[in-house]
């Protein structure tokens, strides 16, 4: 894997970027409504979150797994996007990046947020060439996600839908067309040089 394939990909403004999360409705949906987590949402558990919508319909089969029903496109500032990625380490040890395996484990200790560059995603959720991040956020980061950060939340449940069923249907350009359009993340001043990204 080449560096260059470990970008942020995402749809993001001047000061907000959207990541996308799955849950069961009765954490969705009242996500959606009240634009913020519920009490039911656990600020003690790793929360993982992902820009690349195509990525998250591989991870909750378009919001039909169990548990997963309900898709959630989370508009949080890019501040504290940035913050979580400076105070993130990999998840998996990579000698490339860390003295050695003790390191690593020293800081996956301290780090409130983890780093997975896991392949991205086609319209038929086959794994493609490059990359595409996700950011699990857990202890401080969590709990800034969840109260600090977000802008918004979006049901876009609907939108899986569509798009699904146009990929069963094999319009495939039709499909791509409802695609939220993400483009390379301005990730500037070494944002992801010690997550081996660009």
């Amino acid at each position: 894997m080449s560096e260059e394939r470990r970008r942020i990909r995402a749809v993001y403004t001047a000061s907000t970027i959207t990541v996308y999360q799955a849950y069961a409705p009765e954490i969705g949906v009242p996500a959606v409504r009240e634009g913020r987590f519920p009490a039911a949402w656990k600020r003690d558990r790793m929360t993982w979150i992902k820009p690349s919508f195509l990525w998250m319909m591989y991870r909750c089969g378009w919001g039909t797994k169990a548990g997963q029903e309900t898709v959630l496109a989370v508009e949080i500032t890019r501040e504290g996007f940035e913050w979580a990625l400076r105070n993130s380490c990999l998840s998996h040890f990579a000698p490339e990046l860390y003295a050695d395996r003790e390191a690593w484990q020293a800081q996956v200790r301290q780090a409130p947020a983890r780093v997975q560059w896991d392949p991205e995603r086609d319209l038929d959720l086959r794994p493609l060439e490059h990359r595409s991040l996700q950011l699990g956020l857990s202890g401080e980061a969590a709990r800034r996600y969840a109260d600090e950060w977000i802008v918004s939340i979006s049901d876009v449940t609907p939108l899986a839908h569509e798009i699904h069923a146009l990929v069963k249907g094999r319009d495939l350009e039709a499909a791509s067309r409802l695609l939220p359009r993400e483009v390379p993340y301005p990730a500037g001043d070494g944002l992801l040089a010690h997550l081996g990204g660009v």
